[in-house]
Protein backbone atom coordinates (compact mmCIF):
# COMPACT_ATOMS: atom_id res chain seq x y z
CA UNK A 1 0.00 0.00 0.00
CA UNK A 2 0.58 3.45 -0.88
CA UNK A 3 2.20 5.36 2.35
CA UNK A 4 -0.93 6.73 4.72
CA UNK A 5 -1.34 10.92 4.55
CA UNK A 6 0.77 12.39 7.61
CA UNK A 7 2.37 8.93 9.08
CA UNK A 8 5.54 9.88 9.18
CA UNK A 9 4.54 13.27 11.10
CA UNK A 10 2.60 11.33 13.41
CA UNK A 11 5.83 9.34 13.91
CA UNK A 12 7.62 12.30 14.65
CA UNK A 13 5.09 13.85 16.94
CA UNK A 14 5.25 10.57 19.35
CA UNK A 15 8.96 10.96 20.13
CA UNK A 16 8.46 13.56 22.45
CA UNK A 17 5.50 14.73 25.06
CA UNK A 18 6.31 18.12 24.54
CA UNK A 19 6.12 17.95 20.77
CA UNK A 20 5.28 20.69 18.25
CA UNK A 21 1.46 20.80 18.71
CA UNK A 22 1.98 21.01 22.36
CA UNK A 23 4.07 23.74 21.78
CA UNK A 24 1.95 25.63 19.66
CA UNK A 25 -0.99 25.45 21.95
CA UNK A 26 1.16 26.80 24.86
CA UNK A 27 2.32 29.81 22.45
CA UNK A 28 -1.49 29.96 21.63
CA UNK A 29 -1.83 30.36 25.54
CA UNK A 30 -3.85 27.54 26.99
CA UNK A 31 -2.94 25.41 29.78
CA UNK A 32 -1.04 22.01 29.01
CA UNK A 33 -2.81 18.79 31.61
CA UNK A 34 -1.27 15.98 32.54
CA UNK A 35 -2.88 12.72 32.48
CA UNK A 36 -2.20 9.34 33.18
CA UNK A 37 -5.38 7.22 33.03
CA UNK A 38 -8.53 6.23 31.04
CA UNK A 39 -10.75 7.66 34.08
CA UNK A 40 -9.03 10.86 34.03
CA UNK A 41 -12.11 12.37 31.52
CA UNK A 42 -9.79 14.00 28.73
CA UNK A 43 -13.34 15.71 27.93
CA UNK A 44 -12.75 17.79 30.99
CA UNK A 45 -9.08 18.45 30.30
CA UNK A 46 -10.22 19.95 26.84
CA UNK A 47 -11.99 22.52 27.71
CA UNK A 48 -11.44 26.21 26.16
CA UNK A 49 -8.58 27.42 27.46
CA UNK A 50 -6.69 24.13 28.18
CA UNK A 51 -5.60 21.19 26.34
CA UNK A 52 -5.03 17.03 27.31
CA UNK A 53 -1.99 15.42 27.04
CA UNK A 54 -2.28 11.64 28.03
CA UNK A 55 1.44 11.30 29.13
CA UNK A 56 4.38 8.86 27.80
CA UNK A 57 7.89 8.37 27.52
CA UNK A 58 8.88 7.55 24.55
CA UNK A 59 12.63 6.53 23.68
CA UNK A 60 13.31 5.60 27.59
CA UNK A 61 16.26 4.00 28.33
CA UNK A 62 16.66 2.42 31.61
CA UNK A 63 15.07 4.53 34.53
CA UNK A 64 17.86 4.28 37.01
CA UNK A 65 16.95 7.58 38.80
CA UNK A 66 13.66 6.56 39.23
CA UNK A 67 14.59 2.92 40.23
CA UNK A 68 15.97 4.39 42.98
CA UNK A 69 12.66 6.32 44.70
CA UNK A 70 10.21 3.73 43.41
CA UNK A 71 12.23 0.28 43.78
CA UNK A 72 12.62 -2.25 40.60
CA UNK A 73 9.48 -4.50 41.82
CA UNK A 74 7.22 -1.79 40.51
CA UNK A 75 5.91 -1.44 36.66
CA UNK A 76 8.50 0.45 34.13
CA UNK A 77 5.53 2.54 32.90
CA UNK A 78 5.46 4.57 36.04
CA UNK A 79 9.52 4.73 37.00
CA UNK A 80 9.86 5.51 33.12
CA UNK A 81 7.27 8.66 33.60
CA UNK A 82 8.92 9.60 36.68
CA UNK A 83 12.62 9.52 34.95
CA UNK A 84 10.96 11.71 32.07
CA UNK A 85 9.81 13.54 34.63
CA UNK A 86 13.22 14.14 36.29
CA UNK A 87 14.99 15.00 32.97
CA UNK A 88 12.74 17.76 32.62
CA UNK A 89 11.06 16.03 29.88
CA UNK A 90 7.29 17.45 31.44
CA UNK A 91 8.12 21.02 32.68
CA UNK A 92 5.40 21.93 29.48
CA UNK A 93 3.22 21.13 32.36
CA UNK A 94 0.81 23.40 34.11
CA UNK A 95 -0.85 20.58 35.78
CA UNK A 96 -1.30 16.83 36.36
CA UNK A 97 -4.75 15.94 36.96
CA UNK A 98 -3.84 12.12 38.64
CA UNK A 99 -6.15 9.80 39.77
CA UNK A 100 -6.06 7.38 42.29
CA UNK A 101 -6.40 3.86 40.29
CA UNK A 102 -3.53 2.08 39.36
CA UNK A 103 -0.72 2.05 42.40
CA UNK A 104 2.85 2.88 40.73
CA UNK A 105 1.07 5.62 38.20
CA UNK A 106 -0.40 6.73 41.68
CA UNK A 107 2.81 7.01 43.07
CA UNK A 108 4.50 8.68 40.09
CA UNK A 109 2.18 11.55 40.54
CA UNK A 110 2.55 11.74 44.29
CA UNK A 111 6.34 12.23 43.69
CA UNK A 112 5.28 15.22 40.97
CA UNK A 113 3.28 16.89 43.71
CA UNK A 114 5.54 16.09 47.00
CA UNK A 115 9.69 16.96 44.96
CA UNK A 116 8.75 20.08 42.77
CA UNK A 117 9.82 17.97 39.92
CA UNK A 118 7.83 20.35 37.33
CA UNK A 119 10.14 23.36 37.26
CA UNK A 120 6.30 25.43 35.95
CA UNK A 121 5.63 28.18 38.75
CA UNK A 122 1.88 27.69 38.46
CA UNK A 123 2.42 23.88 38.24
CA UNK A 124 -0.38 22.06 40.98
CA UNK A 125 -1.07 18.01 40.80
CA UNK A 126 -4.70 17.45 41.98
CA UNK A 127 -6.07 13.56 42.94
CA UNK A 128 -9.86 12.36 42.03
CA UNK A 129 -10.65 9.23 44.16
CA UNK A 130 -12.35 6.52 41.09
CA UNK A 131 -15.28 4.20 42.28
CA UNK A 132 -14.43 0.72 42.14
CA UNK A 133 -18.14 -0.25 40.95
CA UNK A 134 -20.23 1.18 38.19
CA UNK A 135 -23.89 1.95 40.26
CA UNK A 136 -25.58 5.16 40.63
CA UNK A 137 -23.41 5.60 43.92
CA UNK A 138 -20.72 5.19 42.44
CA UNK A 139 -21.49 7.86 39.77
CA UNK A 140 -22.63 10.28 42.35
CA UNK A 141 -19.50 9.54 44.58
CA UNK A 142 -17.20 10.19 40.60
CA UNK A 143 -19.28 13.16 39.87
CA UNK A 144 -18.48 15.11 42.71
CA UNK A 145 -14.77 14.05 42.84
CA UNK A 146 -14.63 15.67 38.67
CA UNK A 147 -16.08 18.68 40.21
CA UNK A 148 -13.82 18.90 43.34
CA UNK A 149 -10.85 17.51 42.26
CA UNK A 150 -10.78 18.76 38.44
CA UNK A 151 -13.31 21.84 37.56
CA UNK A 152 -12.97 23.69 40.80
CA UNK A 153 -9.47 23.61 41.03
CA UNK A 154 -9.14 24.74 37.34
CA UNK A 155 -11.17 27.46 37.51
CA UNK A 156 -9.44 28.36 40.96
CA UNK A 157 -5.96 28.54 39.62
CA UNK A 158 -6.31 29.05 36.22
CA UNK A 159 -9.65 30.95 35.81
CA UNK A 160 -10.81 27.96 33.23
CA UNK A 161 -15.08 28.43 32.18
CA UNK A 162 -16.49 25.13 33.66
CA UNK A 163 -20.05 25.77 33.21
CA UNK A 164 -22.19 23.23 31.43
CA UNK A 165 -21.74 25.50 28.14
CA UNK A 166 -18.13 25.00 28.27
CA UNK A 167 -18.66 21.20 28.51
CA UNK A 168 -21.09 20.65 26.55
CA UNK A 169 -18.23 22.92 24.02
CA UNK A 170 -15.78 19.79 25.13
CA UNK A 171 -17.91 17.10 24.74
CA UNK A 172 -18.77 18.41 21.18
CA UNK A 173 -15.43 18.20 20.20
CA UNK A 174 -14.84 14.90 21.42
CA UNK A 175 -17.46 13.55 19.95
CA UNK A 176 -16.27 14.57 16.53
CA UNK A 177 -13.32 13.08 17.39
CA UNK A 178 -14.62 9.76 18.40
CA UNK A 179 -16.89 9.24 15.03
CA UNK A 180 -13.38 10.02 13.64
CA UNK A 181 -11.59 7.25 14.83
CA UNK A 182 -14.45 4.97 14.95
CA UNK A 183 -14.89 5.72 11.14
CA UNK A 184 -11.47 4.86 10.91
CA UNK A 185 -11.47 1.90 13.02
CA UNK A 186 -14.48 0.08 10.91
CA UNK A 187 -11.77 -0.10 7.58
CA UNK A 188 -9.75 -3.15 9.82
CA UNK A 189 -13.31 -4.93 9.44
CA UNK A 190 -12.22 -5.46 5.83
CA UNK A 191 -11.44 -8.75 5.03
CA UNK A 192 -8.15 -7.21 3.27
CA UNK A 193 -7.75 -3.35 5.54
CA UNK A 194 -6.39 -0.57 3.70
CA UNK A 195 -4.48 0.31 7.78
CA UNK A 196 -2.38 -1.81 9.31
CA UNK A 197 -2.77 -1.78 13.31
CA UNK A 198 0.41 -0.11 13.60
CA UNK A 199 -1.13 2.73 11.64
CA UNK A 200 -4.17 2.72 13.41
CA UNK A 201 -2.09 2.35 16.53
CA UNK A 202 -0.04 5.97 15.92
CA UNK A 203 -3.56 7.81 15.12
CA UNK A 204 -5.01 7.24 18.40
CA UNK A 205 -1.80 8.23 20.22
CA UNK A 206 -1.73 11.42 18.90
CA UNK A 207 -5.32 11.86 19.85
CA UNK A 208 -4.92 11.46 23.01
CA UNK A 209 -1.58 13.32 23.26
CA UNK A 210 -1.72 16.31 21.24
CA UNK A 211 -4.20 19.33 21.22
CA UNK A 212 -7.96 18.20 19.95
CA UNK A 213 -7.95 21.33 18.27
CA UNK A 214 -5.12 20.90 16.04
CA UNK A 215 -4.84 17.41 15.26
CA UNK A 216 -8.70 16.73 14.43
CA UNK A 217 -7.95 18.63 11.05
CA UNK A 218 -4.99 15.88 10.20
CA UNK A 219 -6.73 12.80 11.37
CA UNK A 220 -9.83 14.02 8.99
CA UNK A 221 -6.92 14.11 5.86
CA UNK A 222 -6.34 10.81 6.88
CA UNK A 223 -9.74 9.45 6.80
CA UNK A 224 -10.27 11.15 3.33
CA UNK A 225 -6.86 9.42 2.22
CA UNK A 226 -7.88 6.30 3.94
CA UNK A 227 -11.19 6.07 0.89
CA UNK A 228 -8.90 6.20 -1.35
CA UNK A 229 -6.34 3.97 -0.61
CA UNK A 230 -5.81 0.11 -2.47
CA UNK A 231 -5.14 -1.95 -0.30
CA UNK A 232 -2.18 -4.81 -1.18
CA UNK A 233 -3.51 -7.47 -4.09
CA UNK A 234 -2.55 -10.20 -1.76
CA UNK A 235 -3.13 -10.14 2.21
CA UNK A 236 0.41 -9.79 3.48
CA UNK A 237 -1.04 -11.37 7.11
CA UNK A 238 -1.27 -14.91 7.87
CA UNK A 239 -3.83 -14.53 10.65
CA UNK A 240 -5.54 -11.43 12.23
CA UNK A 241 -5.61 -10.77 16.07
CA UNK A 242 -7.28 -8.76 19.07
CA UNK A 243 -4.46 -6.86 21.27
CA UNK A 244 -5.46 -7.02 24.86
CA UNK A 245 -4.20 -5.85 28.13
CA UNK A 246 -2.30 -3.19 29.97
CA UNK A 247 -0.65 -0.37 29.29
CA UNK A 248 0.56 0.21 25.82
CA UNK A 249 1.95 3.62 23.81
CA UNK A 250 4.42 1.34 22.47
CA UNK A 251 3.70 0.98 18.18
CA UNK A 252 6.86 -0.67 17.54
CA UNK A 253 5.24 -3.59 20.14
CA UNK A 254 2.78 -3.69 17.51
CA UNK A 255 4.68 -3.51 14.38
CA UNK A 256 6.67 -6.21 15.31
CA UNK A 257 3.22 -8.26 16.16
CA UNK A 258 2.61 -7.40 12.39
CA UNK A 259 6.07 -8.16 11.41
CA UNK A 260 5.69 -11.90 12.24
CA UNK A 261 2.63 -11.87 10.34
CA UNK A 262 -0.66 -10.95 12.69
CA UNK A 263 -2.65 -8.22 11.59
CA UNK A 264 -3.86 -6.08 14.62
CA UNK A 265 -7.61 -5.37 14.02
CA UNK A 266 -8.64 -4.24 17.43
CA UNK A 267 -6.77 -2.27 20.14
CA UNK A 268 -8.61 -3.26 23.75
CA UNK A 269 -5.94 -2.25 25.91
CA UNK A 270 -5.15 1.04 28.18
CA UNK A 271 -4.22 3.36 25.21
CA UNK A 272 -6.60 1.43 22.73
CA UNK A 273 -9.81 2.74 21.27
CA UNK A 274 -11.64 -0.09 22.29
CA UNK A 275 -13.14 1.43 24.80
CA UNK A 276 -11.64 4.88 24.71
CA UNK A 277 -13.50 6.25 21.62
CA UNK A 278 -17.22 6.65 22.27
CA UNK A 279 -19.32 9.24 21.89
CA UNK A 280 -20.65 10.81 25.26
CA UNK A 281 -24.63 10.84 25.11
CA UNK A 282 -26.37 13.51 27.65
CA UNK A 283 -29.63 11.48 28.62
CA UNK A 284 -32.65 13.19 29.38
CA UNK A 285 -32.46 15.50 32.97
CA UNK A 286 -28.49 14.88 32.79
CA UNK A 287 -26.33 17.87 33.28
CA UNK A 288 -23.13 17.52 31.02
CA UNK A 289 -20.51 16.85 34.13
CA UNK A 290 -23.28 14.27 35.09
CA UNK A 291 -23.14 12.35 31.92
CA UNK A 292 -19.63 12.41 31.92
CA UNK A 293 -19.05 10.73 35.33
CA UNK A 294 -21.33 8.46 34.07
CA UNK A 295 -19.78 7.73 30.98
CA UNK A 296 -16.41 6.75 32.09
CA UNK A 297 -17.56 4.51 34.39
CA UNK A 298 -20.37 2.29 32.56
CA UNK A 299 -17.92 2.27 29.00
CA UNK A 300 -14.81 1.69 31.34
CA UNK A 301 -13.12 -1.93 31.05
CA UNK A 302 -10.68 -1.82 33.60
CA UNK A 303 -9.99 -4.84 35.59
CA UNK A 304 -10.09 -2.62 38.66
CA UNK A 305 -13.34 -3.51 38.86
CA UNK A 306 -13.67 -6.98 40.22
CA UNK A 307 -17.70 -7.99 40.87
CA UNK A 308 -17.98 -11.48 39.48
CA UNK A 309 -21.04 -9.91 37.06
CA UNK A 310 -18.06 -7.22 35.59
CA UNK A 311 -15.71 -9.57 35.10
CA UNK A 312 -17.54 -11.70 33.11
CA UNK A 313 -18.82 -9.21 30.68
CA UNK A 314 -15.20 -8.20 30.11
CA UNK A 315 -14.52 -11.37 28.41
CA UNK A 316 -17.67 -11.26 26.88
CA UNK A 317 -16.62 -7.93 25.22
CA UNK A 318 -13.35 -8.97 24.04
CA UNK A 319 -15.06 -12.46 23.10
CA UNK A 320 -17.40 -10.45 20.64
CA UNK A 321 -14.28 -7.94 19.99
CA UNK A 322 -13.02 -11.32 17.85
CA UNK A 323 -16.75 -12.46 16.30
CA UNK A 324 -16.91 -8.63 15.02
CA UNK A 325 -13.28 -7.61 13.75
CA UNK A 326 -13.01 -11.25 12.50
CA UNK A 327 -10.00 -11.77 14.56
CA UNK A 328 -8.64 -15.69 14.59
CA UNK A 329 -7.07 -15.13 18.00
CA UNK A 330 -5.90 -13.10 21.34
CA UNK A 331 -2.42 -11.58 22.27
CA UNK A 332 -3.04 -10.57 26.21
CA UNK A 333 0.09 -8.37 27.53
CA UNK A 334 0.36 -6.87 30.65
CA UNK A 335 3.12 -4.76 31.87
CA UNK A 336 5.63 -6.52 34.44
CA UNK A 337 4.44 -6.09 38.29
CA UNK A 338 1.35 -4.50 36.95
CA UNK A 339 -0.68 -5.52 39.87
CA UNK A 340 -4.65 -5.15 37.99
CA UNK A 341 -3.09 -7.05 34.62
CA UNK A 342 -1.10 -9.64 35.86
CA UNK A 343 -4.36 -11.61 37.14
CA UNK A 344 -6.84 -10.33 34.78
CA UNK A 345 -4.00 -11.67 31.83
CA UNK A 346 -3.31 -14.86 33.91
CA UNK A 347 -7.57 -15.48 33.88
CA UNK A 348 -7.49 -14.53 30.08
CA UNK A 349 -5.46 -17.40 29.19
CA UNK A 350 -7.43 -19.99 31.19
CA UNK A 351 -10.90 -18.65 30.04
CA UNK A 352 -10.36 -17.92 26.26
CA UNK A 353 -9.65 -21.16 24.79
CA UNK A 354 -11.68 -23.03 27.51
CA UNK A 355 -15.08 -21.01 27.32
CA UNK A 356 -14.92 -19.19 24.19
CA UNK A 357 -12.51 -21.68 21.63
CA UNK A 358 -10.51 -18.58 21.00
CA UNK A 359 -6.48 -19.27 21.10
CA UNK A 360 -5.11 -16.64 23.23
CA UNK A 361 -1.14 -15.45 23.78
CA UNK A 362 -0.26 -14.41 26.96
CA UNK A 363 3.07 -11.83 27.24
CA UNK A 364 4.43 -10.67 30.09
CA UNK A 365 6.41 -7.26 28.69
CA UNK A 366 8.23 -4.23 29.99
CA UNK A 367 8.00 -0.62 29.09
CA UNK A 368 11.34 -0.69 27.67
CA UNK A 369 11.00 -3.68 25.39
CA UNK A 370 14.61 -5.22 24.98
CA UNK A 371 13.24 -8.94 24.32
CA UNK A 372 12.29 -8.40 20.85
CA UNK A 373 13.81 -11.90 19.96
CA UNK A 374 11.94 -13.62 22.43
CA UNK A 375 8.95 -11.97 21.64
CA UNK A 376 9.34 -12.64 18.19
CA UNK A 377 9.71 -15.75 18.43
CA UNK A 378 6.44 -16.50 20.81
CA UNK A 379 4.20 -14.17 18.32
CA UNK A 380 5.98 -16.99 15.42
CA UNK A 381 4.78 -19.73 17.06
CA UNK A 382 1.48 -18.30 18.22
CA UNK A 383 0.66 -17.80 15.01
CA UNK A 384 1.49 -21.47 13.73
CA UNK A 385 -0.53 -22.72 16.14
CA UNK A 386 -3.37 -20.55 15.07
CA UNK A 387 -2.35 -22.31 11.20
CA UNK A 388 -2.29 -25.73 12.58
CA UNK A 389 -5.58 -25.33 13.80
CA UNK A 390 -7.22 -24.17 11.24
CA UNK A 391 -5.22 -26.91 9.07
CA UNK A 392 -7.55 -29.91 11.30
CA UNK A 393 -10.48 -27.85 11.25
CA UNK A 394 -10.26 -27.78 7.23
CA UNK A 395 -9.52 -31.57 7.29
CA UNK A 396 -12.61 -32.47 9.18
CA UNK A 397 -14.96 -30.56 6.78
Amino acid sequence: MRDLKHLIWFEDLLQEANNELVQQAKKDGKRALGYTCYFMPEVLLDLPGCFSVRLRAPRSTSPDIATYYMSNRTCMYGRCLLERALEGGFNFLDAQMATETCTVTCRFQEHLQMMDVIQSPDFFCEFTDVPFKKNKNSIDHFETQLQEHVLNPLKEHFGIDTSDEAIMKSINEHNELCRLIKEIGEYRKKENPVITGYEFQLIMLVSLCCPKYLIIPKIKEVLEDLKTRVPDEKNPYRVRVVLAGSENDDPDFTKLIEECGALVVADRHCYGSLPGREEIEIREGETPLRAVARHYLEYNECCRFMEQHTMRERKDYIANLVKEYKADGIIVESMKFCEYWSYERTIDTLIFPRDYGVPTCSIEKEYVNNAVGQLRTRFQAFIESIELKQLHADSET
